[in-house]
């Protein structure tokens, strides 16, 4: 027997407190960097290399991967993206 659920969903729940909005943004901030992070070490991809790829600093490549630095801009996701040869999708709701 399936136990019925009780009360608002957890995405509820960040919207009544006002902090849905930045806790997705954190989130995906996090799995795209931790993505990224991982097709760097799949491509043997030094940071200075990547760096380069981006034609950006290594100082923003180091805010990209830090999962708790949230001031990364689409512009450098996008980027980051397309030097290990991926995209980024987004689905808007």
């Amino acid at each position: 027997m399936k136990k019925k659920n009780i009360g608002s969903s957890f995405n509820d729940w960040l919207r009544e407190e006002g902090i849905y909005e930045e806790t997705t943004a954190v989130a995906i901030k996090r799995v795209l960097a931790r993505q990224i992070n991982q097709q760097m070490i799949d491509q043997k991809l030094s940071k200075t290399n990547m760096a380069r790829r981006m034609n950006t600093s290594r100082a923003a490549l180091d805010r990209l991967l830090d999962s708790e630095n949230d001031a990364v801009t689409l512009n450098t996701l996008f980027k980051a993206a397309t030097a290990v040869g991926r995209q980024i999708h987004f689905e808007l709701i």
